[in-house]
């Protein structure tokens, strides 16, 4: 009884169940043997990774500002800013003059000459902010140029 397909695998399942039942001492064997490749390319198709792209984040812009600000809004929160910072500047200020006098008492009560050590970081503190001005200065190029001796002197 032939098929009309000559794709149809049942007949080449029938004719192998048909020799599968011979008694042969080897078809166990073969059959383990058959089965050996088929299992280790599952076994290796299996256990591959696969990650997908992951998606691209959506960005979300955060303004703090309004887009349609006049110049007179900007230089007006500017200056606000600015009294901000300044205030904050002169209470950091006060918190130190006053940590100043606390360790000036305290060196006092020891016995240490406090107007020596209080001098020397006075000098320190000048000469750090010097540094931090030039280095400023610097960075911006606004280097302030010192005449030469020879410059100065008129012939």
């Amino acid at each position: 009884m032939p098929s009309r397909s000559r794709f149809n695998p049942t007949s080449g399942l029938i004719d192998f169940w048909h020799e599968f039942r011979k008694p042969n001492p080897y078809r166990w064997p073969i059959l383990g043997l058959s089965l050996i490749p088929a299992v280790l390319i599952f076994g290796w198709a299996l256990s591959q990774t696969h990650f997908k792209k992951p998606e691209r984040p959506e960005i979300t812009y955060i303004t703090s500002f309004a887009e349609d600000r006049t110049i007179d809004e900007i230089i007006a929160s500017n200056l606000e800013n600015q009294e901000l910072k300044e205030l904050r500047a002169a209470k950091q200020a006060e918190i130190a003059q006053r940590k100043r006098a606390m360790y000036k008492a305290l060196g006092a009560a020891t016995g240490m000459d406090v107007d020596t050590i209080a001098a020397e970081a006075d000098a320190r503190r000048a000469a750090e902010q010097a540094a931090a001005e030039a280095r400023r200065a610097e960075q911006f190029g606004r280097v302030a140029k010192v005449p030469a001796a020879s410059e100065s002197a008129a012939p």
